[in-house]
């Protein structure tokens, strides 16, 4: 089988309107990939930020996988999450990114944008906190469903990520 290494992190975020930022990420494949080491998803820290720093979290990814098929390519969920002093935690974004396919190291900005909501759930996040969430966390990066919600744009998440490919060739797959 081919395999396919992912070393990395995530690196932190930027262009947030909110402070004590932490990120929720997980990998989606397909069917034909199976996952050899590594976890599936994770959690940041905590980290606030000066008004219009970046949030740092140095985060590591260290995935390895066996496939046997294209099909299904890995890809990056991401959700970022906000803190207020009381311990609350409010939506602040959804991204996703496809992990590169070319081998060596690559840095990513994955843009992320989070769900509006009516008039009033817009006025009632301002003044309490909340606010719309998704019921299906695969709408992040499925096709139809997503594009019918009513968005904000979020900050950018920033990800470092090496690729390291083996066998590949065995499959008619030049790297």
């Amino acid at each position: 089988m081919a395999e396919a290494h992912v070393i990395g992190q995530i690196v932190g975020a930027t262009g947030f309107s909110e402070n004590s930022l932490f990120c929720k990420w997980g990998v989606h494949t397909g069917a034909a990939w199976k996952l050899l080491s590594g976890i599936r998803e994770g959690q940041t820290q905590v980290d606030t930020p000066q008004i219009g720093d970046m949030a740092y979290w140095s985060h590591p990814i260290d995935l390895h996988f066996a496939t046997k098929g294209l099909q299904g390519w890995p890809r990056l969920h991401l959700q970022v999450w906000s803190q207020d002093s009381f311990g609350r935690c409010q939506l602040a974004g959804y991204g996703f990114c496809h992990v590169p396919s070319s081998p060596g190291t690559h840095k990513l900005d994955c843009p992320t944008w989070r769900p509006l909501g009516s008039w009033r759930e817009q006025l009632a996040r301002a003044f309490v906190g909340g606010g719309p969430q998704l019921l299906h966390g695969d709408t992040i990066y499925s096709g139809a469903d997503r594009y019918r919600l009513h968005t904000a744009a979020g900050g950018t998440v920033h990800l470092e990520l090496g690729l390291l490919l083996r066998h590949f060739d065995r499959y008619g797959v030049e790297c």
